[in-house]
């Protein structure tokens, strides 16, 4: 299958059926629209170990610790170090050999009921290139251009199964990987203004 023009079904789908790849999705501030994408695909159970969405700021502060802002890139690295942290912790032993771990995550200030705030968030993934492998991270501070909660929420949900996809497919060829995460979306919905590749395979990128 080719990686270019694919729908996100698609993406999602392609990601499900590799049995290497294993993870989990935390998402706070826009829905769970980049879990979703992957469900409705279909095949998820071969590739979502758990998603979740700690709302509640004493909930979230429970299990990342605390933040001075939950919109942050700080926040961010907290949620995908404790999910990739848990994922090791209790499946290393039994999928650890064969499966790429990954943790993606967001945390996002989506447009309010009075259309007033600031409307950006920061999105992330760790994950394994091999198995076994030292993590990597990937991560990006997005700005979100519509005007309606509803359509930010959709643009999240493609935007960050682009990222999933592109972290595993297009990790190699950073042009190719930052033109593929506005597949399906558009440079006129989400803008990135900042993206950080690290990891000891990312050195020269």
């Amino acid at each position: 299958m080719s990686d270019e023009n694919l729908s996100s079904e698609r993406k999602s789908l392609r990601i499900n059926l590799d049995s290497t790849k294993y993870g989990t999705f935390a998402e706070i501030g826009a829905g769970q629209e980049v879990a979703r994408h992957f469900f409705q695909a279909g095949g998820a159970a071969g590739t979502v170990a758990k998603s979740i969405s700690a709302y509640d700021m004493q909930f979230s502060d429970a299990i990342y610790g605390k933040a001075q802002r939950y919109v942050s890139r700080e926040r961010l690295v907290q949620m995908m170090e404790h999910e990739y942290d848990l994922l090791e912790e209790r499946l290393a032993e039994t999928r650890g050999t064969e499966a790429t771990f990954f943790s993606f995550a967001n945390t996002v200030a989506a447009l309010n009921y009075r259309k007033t705030n600031e409307c950006h968030g920061w999105m992330g993934m760790r994950f394994q290139l091999r198995p076994g492998s030292p993590p990597h991270d990937i991560i990006l501070h997005v700005r979100m251009l519509d005007r309606d909660n509803g359509l930010q929420q959709e643009a999240i949900g493609l935007f960050g199964t682009n990222l999933v996809y592109g972290a595993f497919h297009f990790r190699d060829d950073p042009d190719a990987f930052i033109q593929s995460l506005t597949d399906n979306v558009g440079g006129d919905r989400i803008e990135v203004d900042m993206i950080e590749f690290n990891g000891p395979d990312f050195e020269e990128t």
